[in-house]
């Protein structure tokens, strides 16, 4: 027993489209097992292959990266499920280099690992033997899945094994090959149209899903099924079970294989190795093919089962609107978590962990094509646990769970969370059937991903505009508040000590002889010796004031609640500031400024400008009785090269 998952044994299981009914059969006979037994069982699932999108399904198949397969004690591969070649070597390479034991259906052809497997190709030799000797059909065509499938090779090999051994060509032209979806019936009907061939005696498709949406096109076409042109499937699904007509198929153990699949696991794990089983299929014969239906449901319990279906789906589509429109007005991440959470309990689950990269948000570049993988840490801001919510800050990726699982016979749900190939996370579902029950799944999945990445581009957004209003208001220079900046922050300033009745300061700084500094050490220096007042003025305010960079060689302080007293400290404090910071940056030439100050109440009857007008006042007052010290200070600068002098009156 893995020691990362507790004292139980812990199974990983690699699927695709588990809202599809193969796969939903299949994990119900593993899940049966695994509660039996107290079996921790993990599926790790993607909907790639679906929406026609490689980016798409890049960020999809992420989750496959995902898991570490040597953190479980085995692994049941459903690589038939996978439509893309690569990704299915590359997940079967994973699993085989990290050696624990493994059991697939329908693959003979990796040897070390266990193969359950079903006669698929002689229930398909029975039913294609029935259509030609029974109903007589001479001109056939045929719909495959993919020939990287080996359930879709079994298949049309038996086609082609039966059609020669009855003496029947086979047209390429009648042969479509797609990938298993139900579209690819209404593709494979429009390309049959197309062609300049005389309408086919029968369609023999390699599944249902693709037979019963071929009925369907060829229903709109005119054609009368089984009286113009027989059509079989291959899975008797339920649906292909209650249509009507009802469908000629072939039944699987599907259930059964995956029950003993995971006792063939465990077998394995436990030191008994075994190189697998084969399973019996068998032909039903229905009404699609001409043959009386004597495979199908009672009406009344038909009636049951739709009526729950349709009930169910409607009650997961209102979770979805509302769910929808919940995320649509979330503004924060903390927002969008709290809607989540309030839907959880919809879902009947027992544990829901949402898990996000560590970086989701902060990080503009998420990985893309052609490596989307997840980091090398995860937070889960969001694990709902039987009513109860907490959250984990960041646990290593490799872990896969936020949290350790303490019990047996816990049936676990990671699935993707993505924006096109971008890989923002998963979510983990455990001990509750939405994922497999629900045709809606993917969809729910999708909108928490794109609400996600909604949350993450507004936080951008917000950041740059953050960015943008710093770059209105703060001058790059100095780093503090420019002339725009400053008249919007000490406006509301104003505004507030008006309404309370309080005094302001207005404090003007005029630094002396910026010219003289530029003409004879360059605006190199001239910029530093601005930055270095800048810093002094701001060292000199409190938690009531803001300064600012006014324009040139100007600043300007703003302060609450003021007082005369206050000015003449203010005026102490930046003079012994400038004396230590001239001691500190040792130049030629010495910072120097000049200060005006004026002390008013504020009030409805003045404004803000009137106060600094005054302030600049007092400053040039000021700057008139200091022209010999300044003379001192700067005894090569002439006269004409002082605007500053010109101003003052000097």
């Amino acid at each position: 027993m893995n020691s990362e998952n507790g004292n139980y044994l812990s199974i990983a299981v690699i699927v695709a489209g588990i809202d599809e009914e193969y796969q939903y059969n299949i994990i119900c006979g593993i899940n049966k097992y695994a509660r039996e037994n107290d079996i921790n069982v993990s599926y790790f699932a993607a909907f790639g292959g679906i929406l026609g999108s490689r980016k798409f399904d890049i960020g999809e198949y992420a989750i496959y990266k995902l898991t570490d397969f040597s953190k479980f004690d085995g692994v049941i591969l459903m690589n038939n499920t996978i439509s893309d070649s690569a990704v299915k070597e590359m997940v079967t390479e994973r699993v085989r280099r990290s050696g624990v034991p493994t059991v697939v259906f329908d693959c003979g052809d990796i040897p070390e690992f266990c193969n359950v497997s079903i006669n698929n190709n002689e229930a398909m030799k029975e039913l294609v033997r029935h259509v030609i000797r029974e109903h007589g059909a001479t001109v056939i065509n045929y719909i495959s899945g993919p020939l990287s499938n080996p359930e879709a090779v079994d298949r049309y090999r038996a086609f082609i094994e039966v059609m020669a051994e009855n003496g029947l060509s086979i047209d390429e032209e009648r042969v479509y090959f797609g990938e298993f979806r139900s579209m690819d019936g209404k593709m494979a009907v429009e390309a049959f149209a197309r062609s300049d061939s005389e309408p086919p005696d029968a369609i023999i498709c390699a599944n249902d899903a693709m037979a019963l949406a071929a009925i369907s096109a060829l229903e709109k076409m005119g054609y009368k099924i089984p009286y113009d042109i027989i059509v079989t499937g291959f899975d008797c699904t339920y649906n292909a079970r209650n249509y009507s007509p009802s469908l000629t198929t072939v039944k699987r153990p599907l259930f059964t294989a995956g029950y003993t699949a995971l006792s063939k696991l465990v077998d394995a794990i436990g030191g008994n190795p075994s190189k697998g089983c084969r399973l019996e299929a068998a032909p039903v014969f229905a009404e699609s093919c001409g043959c009386p239906d004597c495979a199908g449901e009672d009406i009344k319990g038909f009636r049951k089962r739709i009526y729950r279906k349709t009930e169910v789906t409607n009650m997961n589509i209102s979770l979805l609107n509302r769910l929808t429109a919940g995320l649509a007005e979330t503004e924060s991440s903390h927002e969008h978590f709290n809607v989540i959470e309030s839907f959880i309990e919809e879902l009947d689950c027992e544990k829901f962990c949402l898990c996000l990269t560590e970086d989701w948000r902060d990080n503009m570049d998420l990985p893309t094509a052609p490596d989307a993988e997840y980091s090398s840490y995860m937070t889960a801001p969001l694990i709902w646990d039987k009513g109860e919510r907490r959250n984990v800050g960041y646990f290593p990726s490799s872990k896969m769970f936020p949290e350790l699982m303490e019990t047996g016979g816990n049936i676990n749900y990671f699935l993707p969370l993505h924006f096109r190939d971008r890989t923002l996370g998963y979510y983990i579902m455990t001990n509750g059937d939405f994922p497999i029950n629900s045709l809606l799944c993917h969809t729910l999945t999708m909108n928490i991903s794109n609400s996600i990445e909604n949350i993450r581009k507004l936080f951008h957004l917000n950041k740059a505009m953050d960015e943008l209003d710093r770059l209105y208001s703060i001058d790059p220079l100095c780093n503090i508040f420019n002339r725009n900046g400053f008249i919007k922050r000490a406006d509301e300033m104003f505004r507030k000590c008006a309404e309370k009745k309080k005094s302001i300061m207005l404090s003007f700084i005029d630094m002396d002889r910026l010219k003289y500094i530029n003409d004879n050490y360059g605006h190199n220096e001239g910029d530093f010796a601005l930055q270095r007042l800048a810093a002094v003025i701001s060292e000199c305010c409190d938690q009531k004031s803001i300064c600012a960079r006014f324009g040139g060689d100007e600043f300007v302080i703003f302060s609450m609640d003021a007082v005369e007293e206050d000015g003449e400290a203010l005026i102490r404090r930046f003079n012994t500031k400038l004396d230590n910071m001239n001691r500190i940056i040792k130049k030629p030439y010495r910072l120097s400024a000049s200060i005006g100050n004026a002390v008013e109440n504020a009030d409805s009857s003045t404004t803000l400008f009137d106060i600094i007008q005054r302030a600049d006042d007092k400053m040039y007052e000021l700057k008139k009785t200091r022209r010999a010290e300044l003379e001192k200070l700067y005894p090569s600068e002439t006269s004409t090269e002082s605007e500053v002098d010109s101003k003052a009156g000097l």
